[in-house]
């Protein structure tokens, strides 16, 4: 029998500490079916032939694999059946993924994404899994309920320990500010959400509508919100900060809204500042002005309202500047959020201790997905490698403001590309330096200003700053 070709190289992965005994009983398994043995012996040796090959020999040998439980040597062959072993995973990569327009497009999957999934849970050539997130601009529901909707439009179970919405970021700040009004959003979804986060004193705009009818003079409530919005004076009450969870369902009632806090004293309704650098901070959960939805062109998103009140504002006083925050992709406060994260599901899921060499963030949006991606990589400890997919916001054959990676068709595609790249990195390891495989695989990003952390609660931009940013990938 003539050697087996030359496998190609596997990626990195986690076994725990029988990695070495396997290597040797899968060598010592592949010889005895190269010499000759007994039916029995045979049988056993197929069933360790058929799980996925774990390392490479250079030296032309093929390679095979058994159960943790097994340490064969050549003169003590095993000669029981064997239990199938646990999952590999890769160790060294893992992926994040927006969602909008890249898994799903007007609330149906993409199909390129429901074999994505396939893909990194096991179904590919090195039958190894590989650790992903979620990490998506949308909101207005809980983690839970948008992981229960996403696992069955991509036909896989996902956890919220892996999920992060553009509020998410937001919990972190739950224990800062007592009263908050929270705008955004189906009913009362926005404010249920708010409490689950820690949030004491959750006012919504349906409670200022249903205090004061003529706070909005074309929005009136329905039977139902006026039954939902909590009765209350607001007469003594003082609203610490403003947090839009969710694109805005009336968009002239809530810039209404907002814009009478942000013109207040000290974020108490009925009053008027009369410098209008009284009020209290204005958070949004991310910045999109455009997001990829059901119908053929892009539809306004939570960006656009961010600009208007920011605009308005100006305007109605004359002048005056309001700096609103900004959660979500781009801020860099929302990749280290995904990062910690991440961390913990590779602990929590995998046993995984160490960080992956490389994250792959997979966006359709070239001003959020690939610019926060790039940002993050100048700081980040390991490289976190943009891929823009053409299934959402970008569209084929233009040019991205914010240059990209890699551009692919399809998220399936990228998965496709990420694995492969892996595999070249493994054969270029045993060649080259650490120098020379950071200088091939991690780029050099110039002329990039100083990001500051406010107070250390996330990273914010005013819209000027954010324009003005500019990536150079070399």
């Amino acid at each position: 029998m003539s050697p087996e070709p030359q496998q190609p190289a596997k990626p990195s992965f986690h076994r725990g500490s029988f990695v070495d005994e396997l290597e040797t009983a899968r060598k010592d398994l592949t010889q005895k079916l190269v010499t000759g043995q007994s039916p029995s012996e045979a049988r056993s040796a197929s069933s360790a032939d058929s799980l996925p090959a774990l390392t490479l020999s250079s030296s032309g040998d093929s390679a095979s694999s058994m159960s943790p439980s097994m340490s064969a040597t050549p003169s003590t062959p095993p000669t029981e059946p064997t239990s199938p072993p646990e999952d590999l995973v890769a160790d060294s990569f893992a992926f994040a993924f927006d969602i909008d327009g890249v898994l799903i497009r007007g609330g149906r999957a993409i199909p390129e994404a429901v074999e994505a999934m396939k893909v990194l849970n096991g179904k590919n050539e090195y039958g190894i899994k590989i650790p992903y997130i979620f990490l998506t601009n949308g909101g207005g529901k809980s983690e839970a309920e948008r992981c229960r909707d996403l696992s069955k439009q991509m036909e896989i179970d996902i956890s919220p320990s892996q999920f992060i919405c553009g509020h998410t970021p937001m919990s972190e700040m739950a224990t800062k500010y007592g009263t908050v009004l929270v705008v955004g959003g189906e009913g009362e979804k926005c404010r249920m959400v708010a409490e689950s986060y820690g949030f004491k004193d959750v006012v919504t705009p349906g409670d200022i509508i249903k205090h004061n009818s003529a706070t909005t003079p074309f929005r009136k409530l329905t039977a139902e919100e006026l039954a939902n919005s909590r009765e209350r004076d607001f007469t003594d009450v003082t609203i610490d900060a403003v947090f839009v969870f969710a694109d805005s369902r009336d968009w002239a009632g809530d810039l209404q809204i907002i814009l009478d806090v942000a013109m207040s004293k000290g974020g108490r309704l009925g009053t008027t500042s009369e410098t209008f650098d009284e009020g209290p901070p204005i958070y949004f959960s991310h910045s999109d002005v455009l997001w990829s939805a059901a119908h053929d062109d892009p539809r306004l998103g939570m960006g656009a309202l961010r600009g208007i009140v920011e605009y308005t504002f100006k305007e109605v006083t004359k002048g005056k500047t309001l700096t609103t925050h900004a959660f979500g992709k781009p801020q860099i406060g929302t990749f280290e959020f995904a990062t910690r994260l991440l961390q913990r599901w590779r602990k929590n899921e995998h046993n995984l201790d160490s960080p992956p060499e490389t994250v792959y963030f997979v966006g359709d949006t070239p001003e959020s997905d690939i610019r926060g991606t790039n940002n993050y990589n100048t700081q980040a400890k390991n490289d976190w490698y943009s891929i823009l997919v053409e299934t959402g916001i970008y569209q084929q054959g233009t040019t991205p403001t914010y240059k990209p990676r890699n551009t692919v068709p399809t998220v399936l595609d990228a998965v496709n590309h990420g694995i492969k790249r892996e595999m070249q990195k493994k054969k270029f390891n045993g060649k080259l330096g650490l120098a020379e495989i950071e200088k091939n695989f991690k780029p050099r990003l110039n002329d990039l200003p100083n990001w500051l952390l406010s107070n250390s609660d996330c990273a914010v931009l005013s819209p000027s700053e954010e324009r003005a940013l500019e990536l150079v990938v070399s």
